[in-house]
């Protein structure tokens, strides 16, 4: 099955369907940053400096989209609130932000908004399994580590092919289940010997609130895969605000933190990790090849590692090292387009 792919914590090229990057609502399959119907890139020999800057640009703003990506497990850490609350903020503040560059774009025009009642029933849908997947990936960050959490969230193409073939009855292709299997030994192995928050065993609750997230994320692939004909930063805007609304009442429970630093961290998750980082990432459809993308989509996690082990003391052993190197192997593998053998070439020359 394909389609093209929104981080974090997963903009277009026709991809194997489960490709995500960075973790943005609207980045639907079918709008990720590498080709896009009508707009494949253009290729280095003879190409126009514009096209070439356009193409530079596209790469700095991608960059930066997964360099932040790699940074929101700190935003969340340091606003020392609950993961209901930090799920809140995020989308009020991002949400408010994207309704204001759509309209000033002019996307929200009567004329050039295509919502109807389904496309609203199937956004709000996805705004249940948007804010659900964020509530259990910033939960995942104080139980296992903010490096294994995401490590273990890129399982979620894999988790997305399987629901392919459990809902829509698709085919899976045997270099892909190939991946899926060597991303969930890299689970096992993160699971059995990785290092948790504070030094202790990485806590098998977070590992299985991480998978959980990656799956509710993969269900809302399969739903924003029906949304394609809407713009990813209109339905990101709506799905934000959705999940707004339904986060609210988590409020009496989960309230916001005293006012002061968390304040602005939780400001900070909604104007720059999700604003400001979707803006980047749906800016650069159609100017990135699928390589690049995959390639690039190292810098998640790898950002995040590193602020992990410096900021929080992690350390990586043998059997945590290995397992997260086989996840992101096996998942930036899945992003790649399959060599054609000599023989099929040969009958379609």
């Amino acid at each position: 099955m394909t389609a093209s792919t929104t981080d974090g914590n997963t903009p277009t090229s026709t991809v194997h369907l489960g490709q995500s990057n960075g973790q943005a609502p609207g980045q639907a399959p079918g709008q990720s940053p590498g080709r896009s119907p009508g707009h494949s890139p253009a290729r280095r020999e003879g190409q126009p400096d514009g096209q070439r800057r356009a193409q530079r640009a596209a790469l700095a703003r991608w960059t930066a989209a997964m360099v932040l990506s790699g940074t929101i497990g700190v935003a969340v850490t340091e606003s020392g609130a609950a993961p209901f609350t930090v799920a809140f903020a995020r989308c009020l503040v991002g949400g408010l932000l994207l309704v204001l560059w759509c309209a000033a774009r002019g996307w929200l025009r009567p004329g050039r908004l295509p919502l109807g009642g389904h496309d609203l029933g199937l956004a709000a849908l996805g705004a249940v399994l948007l804010v659900g997947n964020w509530v259990l990936l910033f939960a995942a960050y104080g139980r296992a580590s903010l490096s294994v959490a995401t490590v273990v969230y890129h399982t979620q193409p894999f988790l997305l092919l399987g629901l392919a073939v459990a809902v829509l009855g698709e085919r899976v292709a045997r270099r892909d289940l190939g991946f899926g299997a060597v991303a969930f030994c890299g689970v096992a192995l993160i699971a059995l010997g990785g290092q948790g928050v504070g030094g202790g065993r990485v806590g098998l609750d977070g590992v299985a609130m991480a998978l959980g997230a990656a799956l509710l994320y993969a269900g809302w692939a399969l739903v924003a895969k029906r949304q394609a004909h809407v713009r990813p930063e209109v339905l990101a805007a709506v799905q934000c605000c959705v999940g707004a609304v339904l986060l609210a009442p988590t409020l009496l429970f989960a309230p916001l933190p005293p006012l002061g630093a968390g304040w602005g961290w939780l400001a900070l998750l909604g104007v720059v990790h999700t604003a400001l980082m979707y803006v980047l990432m749906f800016a650069s459809i159609g100017r990135l090849s699928t390589a690049t993308v995959a390639v690039l989509s190292f810098l998640y996690p790898a950002v995040a590692l590193v602020f992990d082990v410096v900021l929080y003391g992690h350390r990586v052993g043998v059997a945590e090292g290995a397992g997260m190197v086989a996840v992101l192997a096996a998942a930036v593998g899945h992003k790649l387009p399959a060599r054609r053998t000599r023989g099929r070439s040969r009958d379609r020359a």
